[in-house]
């Protein structure tokens, strides 16, 4: 879907850390509205900090995010709530909670005092449920659910919320390769036909480039380069930022790039005792 105006995260300046610790240094940054972004980058250069930091769990030692242009951290906790959702990488569910009522929680911030549970809750929580795939999970404990089964029903949680724009951290973590792309393709159908806005931080560069309108690229705290895909998934790029010597070919299915890394075993042909 093409980028608009409307659901635009901003940052300017951003600074975040974790005590004396910087981790991403003074970054201005727009991520377009109504478009997927995918985060990428090597371990430990900040992209899930920043993607924390954008959603307001961390607050900046300096700079600020902008949401449509409205400073994020002088909105209230419930309209924010409205506006965006999170998938965050590490998730604490409570003990003995069903998958259902995991599910319900999405909908707190859509709720007022003395208002009963309506018909559109249940109907949210519903379509979450069956979008991922957890609706025959959902009587079960999410403690005793498997790591792909916990994460696909966080996912529902952060769809039920119902919100313009979704910010996933890792959202593949603990799935197998065809749940992956469940997820992935959920992703472009909640782009393309609910129009939602998406940023997530991806560790496979295939992935990213295939369903993702806009790559953001970070290293050592700082975004190395951001675009489209094929503007910015680059042989030199690659190996600039991941240190892989690579060839970028495209995609046999989709024409997107796809990166090849160079052999780099040291084997050789086994000889034939005469």
């Amino acid at each position: 879907m093409s980028a608009t105006n409307a659901d635009q995260l901003a940052a300017q300046g951003l600074t975040l850390g974790y005590g004396n610790t910087v981790i991403v240094d003074g970054v201005d940054l727009t991520l377009p509205g109504g478009a997927v972004t995918a985060v990428v980058g090597p371990n430990a250069c900040g992209k899930s900090t920043l993607l924390r930091g954008m959603a307001r769990l961390l607050t900046p030692t300096a700079g600020t995010v902008t949401l449509d242009g409205a400073g994020i951290h002088r909105m209230s906790a419930r309209a924010l709530a409205r506006r965006m959702g999170l998938l965050p990488q590490q998730t604490v569910a409570p003990e003995g909670i069903t998958v259902e009522a995991l599910v319900r929680l999405g909908r707190y911030p859509h709720q007022r005092m003395l208002t009963p549970w309506s018909a559109a809750d249940q109907t949210a929580v519903e379509e979450a449920l069956a979008r991922t795939g957890t609706e025959p999970l959902r009587d079960r404990a999410v403690d005793e659910l498997s790591g792909g089964q916990r994460q696909r029903a966080w996912i529902a949680l952060a769809l039920a919320q119902d919100t313009p724009l979704l910010l996933l951290d890792e959202p593949t973590t603990f799935l197998d390769l065809r749940h992956q792309l469940d997820v992935l393709d959920l992703v472009g159908e909640l782009n393309t036909e609910a129009g939602r806005t998406v940023v997530m931080v991806l560790h496979d560069l295939g992935q990213a480039a295939r369903y993702a309108d806009h790559l953001v690229v970070m290293r050592d705290g700082r975004p190395a380069a951001a675009g489209s895909p094929a503007d910015v998934l680059t042989a030199e790029l690659v190996e600039e930022v991941f240190r892989v010597p690579c060839r970028v070919v495209p995609d046999p299915e989709t024409g997107t790039p796809l990166v090849v890394p160079r052999d780099r075993s040291r084997k050789r042909p086994h000889s034939t005792a005469s």
